[in-house]
């Protein structure tokens, strides 16, 4: 399996999920390329350390373990992705399976990544406008993805984050636009 998709949204009918997902669904599948999604909200997934998911928990791993490429989906809400997101990360990228702590001295390790050949991209939506994201609130959503989880898990400088800025507000003609971006991001991916 070449492809990994993992959707984080409620609504069947938002752009996350009926835009971005779709749209990437049917560019590999127009490119001859197998898939398989991961619905977090369909599987009734919870967020919670706590509650331990262990057999769909394993069930991700092992989707993991076998693609090569991975397409995370989530609207930002306050600040972060949705918590079933974040709870994917938690449980599902957990320190054995995606990474491990090389001691360096008794009381300080660096995290080494387990998952570093795959490729990761992220399409994030938000309803902000980017100007106040990006410099008053310094982009923190991109910043905690790409150097809080993902340099843990894949590496340095080996995912892409996509964002969308006020996503509720645009015309048709910017969805558009953006979602012929996610095509082309995904044709790209299958050519390397």
């Amino acid at each position: 399996m070449e492809n990994l998709i993992v959707i984080g949204h409620p609504d069947q009918k938002s752009f996350c999920y009926n835009g971005i997902m779709k749209t990437i669904i049917e560019t590999l599948k127009k490119n001859n390329q197998k898939y398989e999604l991961i619905d977090l909200y369909a599987d009734k997934f919870s967020p919670s350390r706590y509650y331990r998911n262990e057999k769909i928990v394993k069930k991700y791993q092992d989707l993991v373990t076998k693609s090569k490429r991975i397409y995370i989906i989530s609207p930002v809400w306050w600040f972060r992705c949705t918590p079933l997101i974040e709870g994917f990360f938690d449980q599902v990228f957990a320190q054995g399976f995606a990474y491990v702590f090389v001691p360096i001295t008794k009381i300080y390790a660096y995290p080494k990544p387990l998952l570093g050949d795959k490729k990761v991209r992220t399409y994030l939506t938000h309803g902000a406008p980017s100007i106040p994201v990006l410099t008053l609130y310094l982009n923190s959503v991109k910043l905690r993805l790409v150097m809080g989880v993902y340099s843990f898990v894949f590496g340095w400088f080996k995912t892409k984050t996509r964002q969308f800025w006020s996503v509720p507000f645009v015309d048709l003609k910017k969805r558009i636009k953006y979602l012929r971006r996610v095509e082309k991001d995904v044709l790209s991916d299958i050519k390397k």
